[in-house]
Formats: C-alpha cells, sequence, structure tokens
C-alpha cells in the first residue's frame, strides 16, 4: 500500500501482479492497480477512483533469441462505477459492482454548458468516465449523469479562486502522453497517471465581460482571462493523433457518432479538424484579449490606432455563390474584433427576403448604405459598382420634408440607366407608401419599365411597407441593418503580402470650414447645395466631380484619371438641368484656363468646392470672379480608391 496525504484525504492504491502462458509460446502479463480515496471526514467511506489493467504479451523467446527482441504493447482499462466501503479505522476493500472495464477518460470544462449534460450522459453510455470542474460538475451531476470532480486525478485541490484547477501534471500528462512511445507510457506508470483520451473545454466570456456595454473594472477583466482553459485545449490539440477536443456545442453530436463508430480513419480526420477548431477557438480569444488590453494601457501612451502586431479574428458565415466573377471561389466573414462589437454595418444586416447574397452583392450593398447613413436628412443613394449614380434628399420646401418618395424619385431621374439593376438605399425606415412607390415605380426612360434592383437596404421596415416590398420580385433582395458606428474601427486594405490600415473617412460637412475664396459669395441655397455635393464627391472613387441642385445629385464623374474628364462626365449627365448647379471636386483643381474650372462655369455651373492646395489656386479664382461663379475651399480632401 502507499498512502499520501492531501488535507485529510489519503490515497491508496494496491497492485497485484500475475504472468502465465497464455497460448502456446506467447506469454501474458497483467498488472491490476486499485486506486481510493478515504476521506477521515466522511465516516471512513471510500470511493474506488479507477481500477487500471497493463496488459504486455509478447513472444516467449527462448534460446540465442532471448533478449535480442521483445515485442510488447500496453492496453489501459479503467473500470467504472466502482465504489468501496469500510468502516472507520479499517483498510477500505473494495467492492466492484460493475467488471467491464472502461472506454477512457473525459475531462469537462466549459463556460457555455448548453448541450453538456446530454453530452456527458452520451459518454457515459459509451463507457467513459467523466470528471469534470466546479460548474461544470454541478451542471452535469444535477442532471444525473456520472461524474467526478477533477481532484480525483490530481489528490489536489484546486485553489486561488479557481484559478488553479486543471493546471496539473496528472491532468497535461494524462492529455499530452503519446501512446505511441514507450518511455511516455512508462513515465506515466511510473507517476501512477492515467491516460485522458478526451477533452471538453471552452473559456471564459472574457468577450460579453468587455463588451456588455457597462464599465467594468479593469481588475475584473483580467479576471475572465482563461488560463487553465486554453492550456487545456492546446494540449489536446497537440496530441490529437490520440485525444479528441471538443470547444463548439455544435460538434457534440458528431463526436458521439464518431466515438460511437467502427471507422479509425474517419475518427483521426475528425480529430484533425477539431484540432484546428481549437487552436482557432484560442486564437480568436487570445485575439480579443490582447486588443482589450492594448486600448487599455498595454499601448504605454503610443498612438493606439496601430500595435505593432495585429490579429483580426474572422468568423465564417457563409460561402458565396463566387468572388467578382464567376471562376473567383469567395466566402463572406463577420469582423469578431472588440470594435466591431456593436457597430451595426451590413455585414450583421438581416436578410427578409431575396436570393442569397453575392459578392459583388456585399461590396456594393456596403457602399450605398455607407453613404445614405452619411446623410442627415431623409435621403435615398442608388449605387451601380460601388459609386453613387443617384442621390436625393427630402427637405423642406417639399409638401413633407420627410417623405421620401419623392427623393427617391429624384434619385432614380439622375441616372435612370445606371439605377436599373443597382441597390437602393435608405436611411430612414420603409413604409407602405413608398414600399408602394419601389415597387411600381416606371423608368424615366419610357415611362413604362418597372424599375428592376438588386437589393433594397434600409435601418428597418413596417410590417406592411415589408409585405409589399416582397411583392416587387422574389429575387429582390431586402435587407435591414443599424448604420455602421465607424468611431473605433479601422479600414484594412489588403496588397501583395500585407496590409494597409487607416482610419475611417469620417469627416461631413459639419466638421469642416467652408471658406468663401472668390468676390461672389453663395447665396443660402447654394452653400447648403454645395454641402449636400461635397457629402457625396466624398463617396464617389476618383477622380471624383458632382453636380448637385436642390439637395439632388444631377450628375457625377468618376474613376477616370483625369480630373477634366470626370467633370466633361458630369457635366454631360446634368444636362439642361445643369444651369444654377453647383459642382464638388475631391481634391484640388491643378489647372483652371480651358479646364475643369473653366468647362464648369461656362456649362451653367454657379458655385464650386474644392480642398484647395494646389500651387495655382489662383488660376481657379481668378476664373471663378470672370465668369462671377462662387468658389470655396474646404482644406480637406476627399480620395477614395
Amino acid at each position: 500500500f502507499e498512502a499520501k496525504r492531501g488535507g485529510r484525504a489519503l490515497t491508496r492504491s494496491l497492485e497485484v501482479r500475475e504472468s502465465r502462458e497464455r497460448d502456446e509460446g506467447v506469454r501474458e502479463e497483467n498488472a491490476y492497480r486499485t486506486q481510493w480515496l478515504a476521506d477521515n471526514r466522511q465516516g471512513g467511506r471510500a470511493e474506488v477512483l479507477c481500477v487500471r489493467k497493463k496488459s504486455r504479451t509478447a513472444p516467449v523467446l527462448r534460446g540465442k533469441e532471448r533478449g535480442q527482441q521483445e515485442f510488447f504493447f500496453l492496453l489501459w482499462q479503467e473500470a467504472g462505477a466502482l465504489r468501496a466501503v469500510a468502516s472507520e479505522g479499517e483498510r477500505a476493500s473494495a467492492d466492484r459492482t460493475d467488471m467491464g472495464g472502461s472506454r477512457g477518460k473525459v475531462v469537462v470544462s466549459v463556460s457555455d454548458k448548453s448541450g453538456v449534460v446530454d453530452l456527458a450522459r452520451g459518454l457515459v453510455d459509451l463507457g467513459y468516465e467523466i470528471v469534470s470542474t466546479g460548474g461544470s460538475f454541478r451542471a452535469i451531476s444535477e442532471g444525473g449523469v456520472a461524474v467526478s470532480q477533477v481532484e480525483s486525478i490530481t489528490n489536489f485541490p484546486e485553489m486561488l479562486d479557481g484559478r488553479v484547477k486543471t493546471l496539473h501534471p496528472a491532468v497535461h500528462g494524462g492529455i499530452l502522453a503519446r501512446r505511441d512511445l514507450d518511455d511516455h507510457m512508462q513515465a506515466m506508470e511510473g507517476q501512477n497517471f492515467g491516460l485522458i483520451d478526451v477533452v471538453i473545454c471552452n473559456l471564459y466570456p472574457f468577450r460579453a465581460t468587455v463588451t456588455g456595454g457597462e464599465d467594468i473594472a479593469f481588475q475584473d477583466a483580467i479576471e475572465k482571462i482563461d488560463i487553465g482553459g486554453p492550456t487545456l485545449i492546446r494540449a489536446a490539440a497537440k496530441n490529437h493523433k490520440h485525444v479528441t477536443v471538443v470547444v463548439d456545442p455544435a460538434d457534440y453530436s458528431s463526436v458521439l457518432d464518431a466515438l460511437s463508430g467502427d471507422d479509425a480513419k474517419a475518427g483521426e480526420s475528425l480529430r484533425t479538424h477539431l484540432a484546428w477548431k481549437a487552436f482557432q477557438h484560442v486564437s480568436s480569444y487570445d485575439s480579443n484579449v490582447a486588443e482589450w488590453l492594448w486600448e487599455n494601457g498595454g499601448s504605454k501612451g503610443e498612438e493606439t490606432y496601430a500595435p505593432p502586431e495585429k490579429t483580426v479574428p474572422l468568423r465564417l458565415v457563409n460561402t458565396l455563390r463566387y468572388g467578382e466573377n464567376p471562376h473567383q471561389k469567395a466566402a463572406f466573414y463577420v469582423d469578431d474584433s472588440l470594435a466591431e462589437d456593436g457597430a451595426g454595418g451590413l455585414a450583421l444586416s438581416t436578410q427578409h427576403h431575396g436570393k442569397e447574397m453575392s459578392f459583388n452583392n456585399f461590396l456594393d450593398g456596403d457602399a450605398a448604405y455607407s453613404c445614405v447613413c452619411d446623410f442627415v436628412e431623409p435621403t435615398c443613394v442608388i449605387v451601380k459598382h460601388t459609386n453613387p449614380c443617384g442621390v436625393a434628399s427630402a427637405h423642406e420646401g417639399q409638401d413633407d420634408p420627410n417623405d421620401l418618395r419623392q427623393a427617391y424619385r429624384w434619385a432614380v431621374e439622375a441616372d435612370p440607366v445606371s439605377a436599373f439593376g443597382g441597390i437602393v438605399a435608405f436611411n430612414r425606415p420603409v413604409t407602405a407608401d413608398l414600399a408602394r412607390e419601389i415597387r411600381e415605380f416606371r423608368s424615366p426612360q419610357d415611362g413604362e419599365t418597372r424599375m428592376f434592383y438588386e437589393i433594397v437596404i434600409a435601418p428597418g421596415y413596417t410590417e406592411e411597407g415589408l409585405e409589399i416590398l416582397k411583392g416587387k420580385s422574389k429575387t429582390l433582395r431586402i435587407l435591414e441593418a443599424a448604420p455602421h458606428d465607424q468611431g473605433n474601427s479601422k479600414g484594412l486594405k489588403q496588397i501583395g503580402g500585407g496590409f494597409i490600415l487607416q482610419e475611417h473617412d469620417y469627416l461631413t460637412p459639419e466638421d469642416i470650414k467652408f471658406e468663401v475664396v472668390s468676390e461672389k459669395q453663395p447665396t443660402k441655397e447654394e452653400l447648403e447645395d454645395l454641402k449636400f455635393a461635397w457629402r457625396c464627391v466624398k463617396h464617389v472613387k476618383s477622380n471624383a466631380i458632382t453636380i448637385a441642385k436642390g439637395k439632388r445629385l444631377l450628375g457625377m464623374g468618376s474613376g477616370q484619371p483625369n480630373r477634366v474628364k470626370s467633370v466633361e462626365i458630369a457635366i454631360e449627365k446634368a444636362a439642361d438641368e445643369i444651369e444654377g448647379s453647383v459642382m464638388a471636386s475631391d481634391a484640388f483643381f491643378p489647372f483652371a484656363w480651358n479646364d475643369s474650372v473653366e468647362k464648369a462655369c461656362q456649362a451653367g455651373v454657379k458655385a464650386i468646392v474644392h480642398p484647395g492646395g494646389s500651387i495655382r489656386d489662383s488660376d481657379a479664382i481668378e476664373c471663378c470672379n470672370k465668369y462671377n461663379v462662387a468658389l470655396l475651399t474646404t482644406s480637406v480632401r476627399h480620395f477614395k480608391h
């Protein structure tokens, strides 16, 4: 007998060995080790922890062959449902109620306890012994499933308010031991440690704690950083050739199926997949911890927007039919960074109707919704290939300044050819009246063709409005999304071999000083239209020009290598309505005479705004003075690539 004290509890073990010749020429050696926990506080009652059997078979070698070679394998079996009863002061004698050996040991330590009781019950039914910690132990026990506490392995109580529970060689040795290495198995036998075959673990809710909407004390957040859990997960994932690790309740049923089956290859494939999932689970968890700590003192007072290292946790929502083109594979991910928690945006939208979203739908939808959410007044934006081709705001002077129906009509009329097959976005909920207008509105080109759209997106819909809009087309994608709060998030763009990061272009006309540099002063209406055009040009691809009047876009030029061509396209789009309009440019005019500025003045534009800063700014001023056109500068550029 061996006895070790751990508090007032004693762990005792008895080993019996036998050796016999099983078949002709084959010797079998067995060792039975019984271990039980005798607790003086329980009036002498003792609970058997485990009975282990080690079997070794080898050829019986004679003569010169003896000692030259040896073949053996180890088989550990742990018997379950054993109880021993002894009177106080007497040696406990084991009463083995189930002579069948268990299939192995399972450690369960989960924060998310959904489905864990049914999983434990299924594992016990398959012959596994469950060992658990803290709340997981209570949940499984209260569910009526046989379970032991982790102390039955470690012979050591948890300590430091639960910080140390599973961080013990008996646990991690049982997980990390390679069953195919003799020295590993001999080391385990020498320490009287058993093997652990399955680890069920997920982590403390750190993300939920620090994004819960309430101010949380620094130390309270620190206490939600899981240590033992990631260690269990990583150990099991590393040794996945022999150990199954499960971090997601969604995998419980497939794990039970695999453990109850006989297909070794299928089991190995699943263990490898679960090991990847485990490492990714820990990686995403750690990225949230690192992000939070950087923003809460870890930056040492440096600029927090660009840490020396950065990991972005992405969660797959679904694969897409294809990318920008049919030959390109594609997928849609949600950004699980803390900065994006509760920030809204298209990625978190609800789709009420229509075909599944495509890669291009996401790009265009995001461009449309980002643009329309930049406006304060009730506004409609129509986008084609990420550029706004129609924009209009409801405003004072209408019969109803909140009526989006007229804004929608104006947005379509800006460029009905481009609007056909585009994305329509609103910054106000869609009512029944607006839904009817969208459903029935005919193209301004012929007055007969109903307008076709890929997507309608808004912050909400009335119940009647949604049902009416669904009747427009079976394929029309109807999305509902909260505006994206860009306050804490950063924009990442991939380049060959790396990424570039920047803050979002959050400046609006309310943040900018419009300085008049010409002799002519803009009228109140012109100034309002200049701000409208400036808000539009921010969302147009450079080189960007917008022409507007009455808070509606008349024409825009986008993506041209030279600015004068963008001006010419915008003038062409505005056509006969250009007289008395205003124009905005996302960057300064490098030339004025017989160039962008003079062409706009000659076309009928009455006020122009640009950032300024060119060495030829004086030419632009002189040109505008000649044509009696107001010229304003903002000292802010809005390039968009």
